[in-house]
């Protein structure tokens, strides 16, 4: 870690964990609480449980506690801690790695305009949490940082991913909110996997730059993972927009969704399935969370339809998907070798990520614009399916939660990895289809397995329309509460 404290002087502030963010700032804003004190509770939980999860990877303690000296900016945070993942999000003093020890020490010299607006939001970013080496896998196992990322409700299970630290972290109760990124999935998946929720926006709703102008030709968006929809709500709030010379931006949004939800959604058409976009059915604790979830859904008065998108060849999305992300992938790794001079030694890059670099060699400048041109096709039909629905309910996993080593980065051919009989696609079936088409989709934490594990709801709602989703989440946070379901550590 990249900073050590004295916990035996931290008496703290014993409450810590009671409360979600906008809970804590209020605290702060009525003097109940100093922003110094909430980062001492917040190092102090580190020390009492990351032991066990591993979710943090680095700390920057003293840059936090000199912003605090220093003043904060007035916001809807000021004083929370706060945890960015370990790619994506470049920080002033807070280097990354990506999951990677060939990437080991990137991004430490600026702040991305996300991190800015997340600054200027008032939170107190103080540290990194793990990611699978460059987010490519559903589970947070990186080489890099010497022991996986364990799931808070039961060690020997993931925590998800990719941003499988940033839930565990929350989960947990390091930090009430954390930064995540999301190109498949990978806010969604460790959300399900820890019981949390998260939102993954419309493409181009938060910032990209200055470090790119899209991700993943445009798979790849950023948000947080959190207890509470209203957390979720004034992030959003605060972060979304374009920033300067955007390739693209989401629609307008005219009015806060932090008071979007204060009111209720209309009756919504919500159509829902528990199979894969192939035919096959989920696993039954899946299928199970789909029902329940469908139950509530109906029983607060909206309509719901058993039914989902068609007219597409999933396994040809699926390829389209991997070849864009094999290709952001090489794309990393050879910038990163033309910083260093050099290319990455064997031990470097883990297997799946050699892998992808492989397969993205063989890729052509023509096979890659067919690939991105496939997904656009993709998300026209999709958008035919939702001029009759307003949401699609599915698992946000076709398996529960996968025992730690299930996913692990250890296979050298990437396809096989993604697409192969008993490849993820067998297990990430549902998340995919937001990022192609780049609408809004959420996880939402309705459902347990009988081991007590969460088991996500997944939500997709039309492009641009965060805010009926936001407002869905908040109808089903009332009526069916979460947030007091903790892990016991």
């Amino acid at each position: 870690m990249a900073a050590s404290f004295d916990s035996a002087a931290m008496s703290g502030f014993k409450e810590y964990e009671r409360y979600d963010g906008l809970g804590l700032a209020e605290l702060v804003r009525r003097r109940e609480v100093a922003p110094r004190e909430l980062l001492e509770a917040a190092l102090a939980r580190i020390e009492r449980v990351d032991p066990k999860i591993r979710a943090v990877c680095g700390l920057a303690v003293e840059p936090a506690q000199r912003a605090i000296a220093h003043g904060l900016p007035e916001g809807p945070f000021t004083g929370v801690p706060f945890l960015l993942k370990d790619i994506t999000a470049a920080a002033q003093g807070l280097p990354m790695s990506c999951g990677s020890r060939f990437f080991q020490g990137v991004g430490g010299d600026h702040d991305t305009e996300l991190v800015a607006r997340y600054r200027r939001a008032g939170l107190v970013i103080f540290g990194r949490t793990t990611t699978p080496e460059m987010a490519i896998s559903p589970s947070t196992e990186a080489v890099v940082y010497g022991a996986p990322t364990r799931n808070p409700w039961n060690l020997a299970y993931s925590a998800g991913g990719s941003s499988g630290g940033a839930g565990a972290a929350v989960a947990a109760g390091i930090v009430p909110l954390a930064h995540g990124s999301d190109g498949g999935g990978s806010i969604r998946i460790p959300a399900g996997c820890n019981g949390l929720f998260g939102l993954k926006p419309t493409r181009a709703r938060l910032p990209a730059g200055p470090d790119a102008g899209e991700g993943w030709g445009g798979l790849l968006c950023e948000h947080v993972l959190t207890r509470s929809v209203r957390d979720s709500a004034a992030a959003l709030d605060t972060t979304h927009g374009a920033d300067f010379g955007a390739y693209y931006a989401a629609p307008a949004v005219s009015r806060r969704y932090l008071e979007e939800i204060e009111t209720p959604p209309a009756r919504l058409r919500i159509a829902y399935t528990a199979k894969l976009f192939t035919g096959e059915p989920v696993h039954p604790e899946c299928a199970a969370a789909v029902a329940s979830s469908a139950r509530l859904c109906a029983d607060l008065g909206h309509e719901l339809i058993e039914a989902a998108p068609s007219g597409f060849d999933w396994e040809e999305v699926l390829r389209n998907v991997v070849t864009i992300m094999a290709s952001g992938t090489a794309l990393a790794v050879r910038s990163r070798s033309r910083e260093l001079g050099r290319a990455p030694r064997e031990d470097e890059l883990e297997p799946a990520t050699r892998g992808a670099v492989r397969l993205a060699e063989g890729i052509r400048g023509p096979d890659y614009l067919l690939a991105l041109a496939g997904v656009h096709a993709f998300a026209r039909v999709v958008a035919r399916f939702f001029e009759r629905h307003d949401v699609l309910l599915t698992p946000v996993l076709a398996q529960p939660t996968a025992p730690l080593g299930r996913w692990a980065m250890s296979n050298p051919d990437f396809l096989d990895y993604r697409l192969g009989p008993n490849g993820l696609k067998t297990y990430v079936a549902f998340t995919p289809l937001a990022n192609a088409t780049g609408q809004p989709a959420m996880a939402v934490p309705l459902h347990w397995s009988a081991d007590g594990l969460p088991i996500g709801s997944h939500f997709v709602g039309r492009f641009g329309e965060e805010a009926t989703l936001l407002k869905l989440a908040r109808q089903l946070e009332q009526a069916q509460p979460w947030s007091d379901r903790r892990p016991v550590l």
